[in-house]
């Protein structure tokens, strides 16, 4: 099936979370053929509207050959779902030994991270797999991975001021500013997510709690004054993704061409909407210049549906851009 007709996540949500419904979805519904599907929405976490989107999504899923026995079947018209043809899927995961113990591993790297807040659901996991390979997990025991660089300084000031509650002070760069602040902050927890360190805290400048990228930290001080979090201040949850906005957040309804489509996989998109061959998404934005960038990046591939203060914006900028290279604004056409 082409991108065009493929059913879109209602939600807008990434990609490696539907995947992960799927793969869970896909069995339990082989186990409970008939059920209803409001209840498998209920149970399952989501609107009806979206188990439908990926009960139509199944019907382009199956094993390699692209012929219609290969493909799942998906059945839920009169408001009973069924899902046939989906054995493969639906058999019980088993593990290589290659496998377990690269999980084992993993898992025992996972319980250094610090400020981990599941440690027990690791704990559990980790006892039943050596209980399962017993003695052919032997070999996990002589591996270890560390998670921070030889010589990372900054993580290594952190976790001692988080284990001792101690205020640092941060020289932290703000990329969308371009702009070098200086900040104390009280550490909450450190964090391992999407190939990054960041520290979470209470910064003193803010009056809130922030969340701070550790490669963009150019120094960090252990001051001698014990960190003091406010007690309603809470960590920010993680459960649907590093970025969750509020409806009062700034947001822009944005149309992306075929060949922007990446953006809507790559960036926390929401109310992913098809409109023919193209796009429709919605972006939400703490910065304003981090997205008239992209769009100046992205040039013809995108148009900008709301705000229309934010189509300004942007004609400005692309006009100041083409006006410093000596090219005349007029000349140039309308994007999409």
């Amino acid at each position: 099936m082409s991108e065009s007709t493929t059913p879109m996540p209602i939600s807008g949500e990434a990609a490696t979370t539907r995947l992960a419904r799927l793969l869970t979805m896909v069995p339990w519904l082989m186990g409970r053929q008939g059920i209803d599907i409001e209840q498998a929405a209920r149970t399952l976490g989501v609107s009806r509207k979206q188990i439908e989107a990926d009960l139509a999504l199944l019907f382009v899923c199956g094993t390699p050959g692209h012929m219609p026995d290969d493909l799942i079947e998906a059945e839920w018209e009169e408001g009973y779902v069924y899902v046939r043809n989906a054995d493969t899927i639906a058999k019980p995961l088993r593990f290589t030994r290659d496998e377990a113990l690269a999980l084992t591993v993993g898992l025992r790297t996972l319980l250094d991270v610090p400020g981990l807040t599941e440690r027990d659901a690791v704990d559990r996991a980790l006892a039943k797999l050596v209980e399962a390979t017993g003695e052919s997990g032997d070999p996990s025991n002589r591996v270890r991975v560390s998670l921070e660089r030889d010589g990372d300084e900054v993580l290594r000031l952190l976790r001692e001021a988080l284990d001792a509650s101690r205020r640092v002070h941060l020289r932290y760069v703000v990329p969308s500013r371009d702009e070098m602040t200086e900040r104390d902050v009280d550490p909450m927890r450190l964090l391992n997510t999407e190939g990054h360190w960041y520290l979470e805290g209470w910064c003193h400048r803010a009056q809130d709690v922030r969340m701070f990228r550790l490669d963009r930290v150019e120094s960090v001080e252990v001051l001698d004054a014990a960190a003091t979090v406010p007690t309603d201040a809470a960590t920010t949850d993680l459960s649907r993704g590093f970025f969750a906005p509020n409806d009062s957040d700034p947001s822009a309804r944005i149309r992306l061409a075929p060949e922007a489509a990446w953006v809507a996989d790559y960036y926390p998109c929401h109310d992913v909407e098809r409109s023919g061959e193209y796009l429709d998404v919605t972006l939400y934005v703490g910065d304003g210049r981090w997205l008239r960038r992209l769009l100046l990046q992205l040039g013809g591939a995108a148009r900008v549906l709301r705000p229309a203060s934010l189509t300004d914006d942007v004609a400005d900028e692309a006009r100041r851009a083409l006006e410093a290279y000596g090219v005349d604004p007029s000349q140039t056409t309308r994007a999409l």
